[in-house]
């Protein structure tokens, strides 16, 4: 008999108690990530002054499910399982036959799902007698996330936050002040990549390019600090696997399957998270879900950049990673999803994305801030920008089964809450916020801002 409910909740005993690693079932398709100085494959060797040894193990695995440690589970059950929910008022309201579920990860303590990575990285690095990290961040729920992981513990955390989020949401730097972590805006003057920046572009907004650059530069000059990242690598789309492990089951207590997953895209976490496990079913020729990664139209590194190999960063810094780039120095508009401001796509999704098992599609601001309101109207939750993109295609995947009179199944990951952004929508409803067009003239530049070993497709 199937489940009506509109809330499928997991009991704490039925939290998975590992992660699923997609390396495995496609990683004869990657390409490795090359030292940026030999070009030669890069080895653990070579990432140990960023990283503490299991997350580079992790990183560089080929095994196929990889065991959560006790103490991390442990601090995930003060939020997991999160729920997965039936938008049965957003249904209504679109008048469509589809069935729309969403997987919440606001209930965490940062509000999104970056606390599903922060906690296993704060605990590796405190296994290994780490004291300082060092990190980035968009929107500031990395930022978060790291400072509620850190803070617990007990490790000291340098965030530095792209200076446009870090004006337009103040709230999230004191929330990470809350948890001991100190909050730079970037590009600041207290690196030399931050203040070479600031010496050719004084009014810079910043971008997550320019933030790793400084929270790498931090972590090798000091041998105390390591560096974190919440998004792209390998180790961090594992731990967000969380999300879609839990959703399988709760799927299977509904009595449904998606049809069509969903996430909002950046540099792939919270994508991955939902998306991956389910993923894994259409490889093996058991299922033929389709997976829609959605961006913003002002930084469309799916559906607009190069796949190729490039840095993670503006100063070049970071291993060369083959992946789908605007190039690493470009700096995108200051639009109010800040976690999808990043010019590179995650290595393992760009392959998906290769093979034709992932979508992409780019959507503009306002679409998606008007599908964020009529999320909240209708089901309550009042989404972050970010995650209005997933709601936008969701939205379109609706009135497309209305159309057709198709009764599918949606899944879309609702990846954080936006209670810290209300001013841009009240900007919004005072229609003062744009959309903004994507200049195609830029990508002949791109080119020159990649590094010269093309891959092909």
């Amino acid at each position: 008999m199937k489940n009506t409910s509109r809330n499928i909740v997991l009991q704490p005993s039925e939290m998975p108690d590992k992660w699923y690693n997609i390396a495995a079932d496609i990683g004869g398709k990657m390409l490795p990530p090359l030292h940026p100085g030999t070009l030669q494959p890069l080895d653990g060797a070579s990432m140990s002054a960023l990283f503490p040894d299991e997350l580079i193990r992790q990183e560089m695995s080929a095994e196929r499910f990889i065991s959560i440690p006790d103490k991390v589970r442990e601090l995930y059950s003060m939020f997991r399982p999160s729920p997965l929910y039936r938008a049965v008022n957003l249904e209504k309201m679109l008048g469509t036959p589809a069935k729309i579920y969403y997987k919440y990860e606001g209930v965490s303590p940062a509000g999104s799902h970056k606390t599903n990575t922060a906690i296993p990285q704060a605990y590796y690095n405190k296994m290994e007698g780490i004291k300082k990290i060092a990190t980035e961040t968009g929107a500031g729920q990395w930022g978060s996330a790291l400072s509620f992981a850190c803070n617990h513990f007990g490790i000291d955390l340098q965030v530095f936050m792209v200076k446009v989020s870090f004006e337009q949401k103040p709230y999230r730097k004191m929330l990470m002040n809350l948890w001991n972590g100190k909050v730079e805006a970037s590009p600041s003057i207290i690196t030399q990549a931050g203040r070479n920046i600031l010496a050719q572009h004084p009014d810079s907004p910043g971008s997550l390019g320019i933030a790793i650059s400084e929270a790498i530069e931090m972590a090798v000059n000091d041998p105390a600090t390591k560096y974190s990242l919440g998004s792209v690598l390998n180790h961090v789309l594992l731990h967000q696997t969380i999300i879609g492990l839990e959703a399988e089951i709760q799927f299977e207590k509904a009595g449904d399957y998606p049809d069509v997953v969903i996430g909002c895209f950046g540099g792939g976490s919270n994508f991955a998270g939902i998306s991956f496990p389910f993923v894994r079913h259409n490889l093996d020729g058991k299922k033929k879900t389709r997976f829609i990664a959605v961006e913003p139209t002002s930084c469309p590194k799916l559906t607009k950049g190069k796949y190729r190999y490039d840095f993670g960063d503006v100063a070049g810094m970071t291993p060369l990673m083959a992946m789908h780039t605007l190039g690493h120095d470009f700096i995108p508009p200051g639009i109010h999803a800040g976690g999808l401001r990043y010019h590179g796509a995650a290595p393992l999704v760009s392959v998906l994305v290769n093979e034709g098992i992932v979508e992409a599609q780019a959507i503009d601001q306002l679409e998606c801030f008007e599908a964020g309101l009529k999320f909240a109207q209708t089901e309550g939750i009042l989404p972050a920008p970010e995650t209005s993109h997933a709601i936008a295609a969701t939205i379109r995947e609706a009135l497309k089964a209305k159309a057709e009179n198709s009764p599918k199944t949606i899944l879309f990951n609702l990846s954080g809450h936006g209670y810290f952004d209300m001013y841009a929508y009240q900007l919004y409803q005072e229609n003062k916020l744009t959309n903004f067009v994507f200049d195609d003239a830029l990508l002949e530049k791109i080119e020159g801002k990649t590094h010269p070993v093309v891959v092909s497709r």
